[in-house]
């Protein structure tokens, strides 16, 4: 799922992907603002057909955490 993950934030977001760890926090390491964290999860409920609950946005803080999101899903 790591993996996938960062396809999409490498293709989609424009990440460096050496910038990309698990440990990798998506605001302070790689830079996202609100309008980027929004995009990102519009784009994993499409890839991964998924929804998202907004009440749990605001723990996804790492990578990991969106990683973990996804595989429990």
């Amino acid at each position: 799922m790591f993996e996938k993950l960062k396809s999409i934030l490498v293709e989609e977001m424009n990440i460096n992907a050496d910038e990309i760890t698990l440990d990798s926090e998506l605001t302070n390491d790689l830079g996202f603002n609100s309008l980027e964290l929004a995009d990102l999860v519009l784009l994993c409920e499409e890839k991964f057909d998924i929804t998202f609950d907004d009440e749990d946005l605001a723990s996804l803080i790492t990578v990991r955490d969106v990683v973990n999101y996804l595989e429990n899903r």
